[in-house]
């Protein structure tokens, strides 16, 4: 077991920063650690690369425990904290080469300059990290958490400060990474949690609230189903409420709607009835399958 975290909790006073949680990410999983702000995210990561310690339960890495053998678990962990750390004063190479100094990296030359090609650095690694833009300054995170070739890969927020594009080349990475090592990552943009991860863990106040693949939370996370449907003619919302199963409905304009349901298959065959009844032009009618969004507004309302 890559990581393993048993009973974990965390104090402060009579606040239970994380609540005596449980989970296991095995070799070669990428898990989604998910949760709103102040959940416990950062804490648990945090005692699981050893940056904190836990009130009581336990962490380990490699079946290294953390707490016991706090830098023999280190050496397996590569960490990409939320607030990345940098030397803003050394450039790009010497910050790379002190790192893989640290880690006694075999070596480092070349491994310096796989990682600047693996994470985009290579037009930006004669800078120093200083005159970086944000987004570059998280590729040099990236590497630095990468340089020592771990086995486990803790990742807090990694896409922050990136654009569309630069999210998609770290995206990769992760994703390439994840293919012969454990990687658990947080992010608040759930649609890179969705395209990377099978599986995801929501926390919320503390708790664990799901730990499962999202095939599965899709299937189970709600008895509601979403229908999107387009109209060519203006249609009222107050006619689209009064079809039997409707929840609610959301216009994104006059004659595009989104309807939550509880039967997506009999509400689709009222719209099509409704249309012919009312002389309207259907322009596109598809059921929805259930978001990562749409489960964690679920789970952490």
């Amino acid at each position: 077991m890559s990581i393993e975290v048993s009973n974990l909790l965390k104090t402060y006073g009579d606040q239970h920063a994380v609540n005596a949680i449980s989970f296991k990410v095995e070799k070669g999983e990428i898990v989604g650690f998910l949760g709103p702000n102040g959940a416990g995210k950062s804490t648990t990561m945090k005692i699981i690369t050893g940056y904190l310690q836990q009130t009581a339960g336990e962490a380990f890495v490699c079946g290294i425990n953390v707490a016991e053998s706090p830098i023999e678990s280190k050496r397996k962990i590569g960490y990409l904290p939320e607030l990345n750390a940098l030397y803003y004063d050394m450039y790009v190479r010497e910050y790379l080469g002190f790192i893989a100094a640290v880690h006694e990296v075999k070596e480092p030359a070349k491994r310096m300059e796989e990682v600047i090609s693996l994470t985009g650095l290579t037009v930006e690694s004669k800078k120093k990290i200083g005159q970086l833009s944000k987004g570059y300054k998280q590729r040099v995170g990236l590497a630095a958490a990468l340089i020592h070739d771990p086995e486990v890969l803790i990742l807090d927020e990694p896409t922050t400060g990136l654009d569309p594009n630069q999210i998609i080349e770290i995206r990769e990475v992760i994703r390439q990474q994840g293919q012969h090592k454990t990687v658990l990552f947080s992010s608040h943009i759930l649609q890179e949690v969705e395209a990377i991860c099978d599986r995801v863990i929501i926390i919320h106040k503390g708790n664990i609230v799901a730990n499962d693949k999202l095939a599965v939370l899709r299937q189970s996370g709600s008895n509601q189903e979403s229908v999107q449907v387009e109209f060519k003619e203006a249609v009222s919302i107050s006619r689209l409420q009064e079809l039997k199963g409707v929840v609610s409905v959301s216009a994104q304009h006059h004659s595009l709607f989104n309807i939550l349901c509880t039967d997506a298959e009999s509400l689709k065959k009222q719209l099509l009835q409704l249309s012919i009844d009312q002389n309207l032009n259907i322009v596109s009618l598809q059921s929805q399958k259930q978001s990562l969004e749409s489960i964690f507004k679920a789970l952490t309302n």
